[in-house]
């Protein structure tokens, strides 16, 4: 399960860091688009908070490696995202939004996205 999941987030970051580091005006226009749309911001935390449950009921391994811990962690905080997004009020959500300063660290921030998902594809096919 850990290589599965490895390769999975492995993949989808790395991918979605391309294709956002591709399309950054769009990108940075949807996601500000977002934080202004209460039912926008309702699906991405539903989402958001599925999956990570999903993962932290079905992956909750604390030993065995750096791979199955940082899989672990990825489930809680993917978790915890989508309950931030569900709880926050829209006033605290737009206030932390601000505080990522997102458009400025945008291409930090999709670095990281990046080199997390190429660290994970290494661990898992290494």
């Amino acid at each position: 399960m850990t290589i599965f999941l490895a390769r999975f987030f492995g993949l989808y970051c790395a991918a979605i860091a391309l294709a956002m580091f591709i399309r950054k005006r769009e990108t940075i226009a949807t996601i500000n688009a977002m934080i202004d749309d209460p039912g926008a911001l309702l699906i991405a935390g539903v989402i958001a908070f599925a999956g990570g449950t999903a993962m932290v009921l079905g992956h909750q391994i604390w030993q065995g490696g750096w791979l199955a811990i940082a899989i672990t962690c990825l489930g809680w905080v993917v978790a915890a995202k989508g309950a931030m997004l569900l709880f926050l009020p829209r006033k605290a959500m737009k206030s932390f939004y601000g505080s990522l300063h997102y458009e400025k660290l945008f291409n930090f921030y999709m670095g990281l996205t990046l080199l997390l998902g190429l660290v994970l594809l290494a661990g898992s096919f290494g």
